[in-house]
């Protein structure tokens, strides 16, 4: 543990983490904003100072992206794939220095982010492999005309990623924008800025031509805002909360730009009473304690049949209050600090909320105490529909469980929140689950399953959860610009007019 939270410590330090600049044009700038400080969630430690960045390196790092743009566009999808694949390899490579930042400087554990990283560059191998065809269309022939569509890369774009998995997410995002020929000025999360920044560095020492990729660290309200404000940025790719994400479409609107979101969630996972009630403990217990509880598609609100109400809820409290919460380096913690004080006083808040409204804490419930932002992991019985914890996204180690009737009181209760990102649905009965998924509002279901992330596939929300989605061809329908092209088989007669 001693030499992984060391590795840490020296890999910030080597890129500059104690007053950390920004990386435009190819090399490392200083910066000369104003510095906020960046801090170790597991300490409550200040782990170094970050720039926010001035509009002139804001404009600087755009100027580098719109400059870069017309060769990186041009260069041979064939070639583009070779250096995303080199990017992939060096994360490989990196992997464990990778995964100690993102403990030390999110709070994540050990035993999630050390996969991570090479989750990360199994995201660039993926859309690497299919830069080939990125720019491929259809065939849609007429009578009297051949249609055919091609794709373009759209242009120099912005992406915005949040702090709870920086690493992972700034490659999910990243490497189909470079695949898809557009270049890049990444803004990643103030709070966690240190593992994004090594995936700057990592794609240039790669190969990656200069300009094609860029990173300016700061605050939302700041450089934030002047990314997504500025007329040179084609596009906006931004995960984080809903809220942020209707001032980046207002911030945005002026210059008409295109905008990808994913945001908040309030995620179900329906249990019936038919199910494999030892593999859906496992999985709702997975699916909003891991990561801290800090993940988008967590599922917060565990909606059990009455019949089995009280068994089930019990049986998950016995294995919430065994979780072990602890050092994110140590390899046996499950649950490390939340990333923040200002987020830790956030879930902390909810305890009380929980009692007013009169709802049950059958486990956790309170600050761990001592240093860092460590919050036991919770579990709130009884609630209502109506309850804040039953509507609000919590984003920390907290789980909100709800009785329900029959499946339309599931499906009810599963669709009355703001946010519709994902939905878990466990039963035996085949039938039942084809219902109920077609019936939920959310942009992805599992059944009898947690998450497991399929590359192809669109992940993304419905409501105030996100627009559009990202995976395989998704993500190029984004990046891209598609054309429609008619040539004309000379059979069709030509209006007349003004003879």
């Amino acid at each position: 543990m001693a030499d992984r939270h060391m590795l840490a410590i020296n890999t910030i330090h080597a890129m500059g983490g104690e007053d950390l600049g920004h990386f435009i044009g190819g090399a490392s700038v200083a910066g000369a904003g104003p510095s906020f400080e960046v801090i170790a969630p597991a300490t409550g430690d200040v782990l170094g100072h970050a720039r926010d960045a001035t509009l002139d390196e804001v404009n600087a790092a755009v100027a580098a992206a719109k400059a870069a743009f017309p060769a990186w566009a041009a260069t041979p999808a064939n070639e583009r794939r070779k250096i995303l694949n080199r990017v992939a390899d060096l994360i490989v490579a990196r992997a464990e220095e990778i995964a100690a930042v993102e403990c030390l400087d999110a709070g994540q554990c050990w035993r999630f982010m050390s996969k991570a990283a090479i989750r990360g560059a199994e995201n660039f191998r993926f859309f690497a492999d299919r830069a080939p065809a990125a720019a491929d269309g259809q065939s849609l022939p007429t009578a009297d005309h051949v249609n055919f569509t091609t794709r373009n890369p759209i242009g120099p774009v912005a992406v915005i990623t949040p702090w709870n998995t920086p690493f992972m997410l700034s490659t999910w995002k990243i490497a189909p924008a470079l695949a898809a020929g557009c270049t890049v000025v990444h803004k990643p999360a103030e709070w966690s800025p240190y593992s994004a920044r090594l995936l700057v560095e990592i794609a240039a020492e790669a190969g990656l031509p200069a300009g094609v990729f860029n990173a300016v660290n700061g605050l939302g309200e700041t450089t934030g805002k002047a990314l997504t404000e500025h007329p040179d940025i084609k596009a906006i790719a931004f995960v984080g909360e809903s809220s942020t994400g209707s001032a980046i479409m207002r911030q945005g609107a002026a210059t008409l730009k295109r905008v990808h979101f994913e945001l908040g969630g309030k995620n179900p996972v329906i249990v019936f009473d038919d199910a494999d009630l030892e593999a859906a403990a496992d999985a709702a217990i997975f699916m909003i304690y891991s990561l801290n509880g800090q993940r988008c598609t967590s599922s917060s609100r565990m909606l059990v049949q009455r019949s089995i109400y009280d068994n089930f809820v019990e049986k998950v409290a016995e294995r919430v209050r065994n979780l072990k919460v602890g050092d994110p380096f140590d390899p046996a913690t499950e649950v490390g600090p939340l990333v923040h004080q200002r987020h830790f006083d956030k879930v902390a808040s909810y305890s009380a909320i929980a009692l007013e409204d009169g709802a049950r804490i059958a486990a956790g419930g309170y600050p761990v105490g001592g240093k860092g932002f460590f919050f036991q992991p919770t579990l709130f019985a009884d609630a209502e529909q109506t309850m804040r914890i039953a509507q609000e996204e919590i984003f920390g180690p907290v789980l909100t469980a709800i009785a329900f009737d029959d499946e339309a009181d599931a499906i009810t209760k599963a669709n009355d929140v703001q946010y519709g990102l994902a939905g878990y649905v466990w039963t035996s009965d085949v039938g039942r689950a084809l219902r109920v998924s077609d019936a939920l509002e959310v942009g992805m279901v599992w059944v009898n399953s947690e998450n497991v992330r399929h590359l192809p596939t669109p992940f993304g929300g419905t409501k105030a959860s996100g627009i559009g989605r990202d995976g395989g061809d998704w993500s190029f329908d984004f990046y891209m610009e598609t054309k429609n092209i008619a040539l004309a088989r000379g059979t069709h007669q030509v209006p007349r007019m003004g003879v």
